[in-house]
């Protein structure tokens, strides 16, 4: 069994981009994690082996053995860096104002109809749940 993920992941570009990779794939060697990398960053396979190997240390990810190859998988969900991510965002960038940081969003970012009226009801069920 392996050790529960860390509460608050810091990652880099190149950590999340791995990580996309094997939400995407569920499972994958590092030679499919570089392929799939390459479009858009020209990366070496050793770098990425690197990575994956380093990600490994802190619990991000884990491997098991096929033939020779490794194949990698996520411990952390999507859901887990993109709450650390946000929570990080609010505190270090707008000094721990939540107001501050979805004003931001909405004064930079084009928004939908739909997003809109998804934050309304978002809002409406924590006025509820703060009674």
């Amino acid at each position: 069994m392996s050790a529960p993920p860390p509460l608050h992941l810091r990652l880099g570009d190149l950590q999340l981009r791995i990580l996309q990779v094997l939400w995407a794939r569920t499972e994958a060697s590092v030679a499919q994690v570089h392929g799939d990398l390459l479009p858009t960053r020209p990366l070496a396979y050793t770098t990425v082996a690197t990575m994956l190997r380093k990600m490994e240390d802190r619990r991000l990810v884990q491997h098991r053995e096929q033939g020779r190859a490794f194949l990698y998988s996520a411990l952390v969900q999507a859901s887990d860096v993109g709450s650390s991510l946000g929570h990080r965002m609010v505190e270090q960038v707008f000094e721990g104002s939540l107001t501050d940081a979805v004003s931001h969003l909405l004064r930079t970012r084009d928004v939908r109809r739909e997003e809109l009226d998804a934050l309304e009801k978002l809002i409406r069920e924590a006025k509820r749940r703060t009674r």
